[in-house]
């Protein structure tokens, strides 16, 4: 299936479902849905950032701190992101709920749950949606968002968590 064509929920400010409709139409005209964020660390404390692809439905090419993304219609938050990161990275691993996101930007409406990862890999990209990842020590990715393209959703969940958890 194509992505555009994923069903997803409509919610209203409570997080109530109150549409059902495809991506597509969530994107065009920017409905609020659910998403999760996970931020992936290692072992030795380094955030995994990946490059997203330039076919991307939102933020084309830009750098991302967190793996997540859109939940399924009828999808919770914990189903959703053990998806998201089985599909995104290739691999199982358990995630620890952070806080509740909600982002709202000229490109997106969401209403999210932070989630905090470790693992080491190794990863498999999904090419469809990564072009390449890395682990960076947590001081320099807090650098490369001022200078470079980040997805802005993501670094409003890196800056809470390092105000809160660092």
């Amino acid at each position: 299936m194509n992505p555009a064509d994923e069903l997803v929920d409509v919610i209203d400010d409570i997080g109530n479902t109150i549409a059902v409709v495809t991506r597509r139409e969530m994107r065009i005209r920017k409905l609020p849905h659910r998403c999760t964020y996970v931020l992936v660390f290692n072992t030795r404390g380094e955030l995994f950032i990946h490059l997203r692809t330039a076919t991307k439905d939102v933020y084309p090419s830009h750098w991302d701190v967190c793996v997540g993304g859109v939940l399924a219609t009828g999808e919770t938050f914990a189903q959703g992101v053990r998806r998201e990161i089985r599909e995104e990275i290739g691999v199982d691993a358990e995630a620890e709920e952070l806080f509740p996101i909600n982002y709202q930007d000229d490109a997106t409406f969401a209403h999210g749950m932070a989630y905090r990862a470790i693992h080491d890999g190794p990863f498999t990209l999904q090419i469809e949606e990564v072009v390449r990842g890395e682990f960076v020590p947590l001081a320099e990715v807090l650098e490369r968002v001022r200078c470079e393209p980040f997805c802005p959703d993501g670094v409003l969940v890196l800056e809470r968590y390092v105000r809160e958890f660092v």
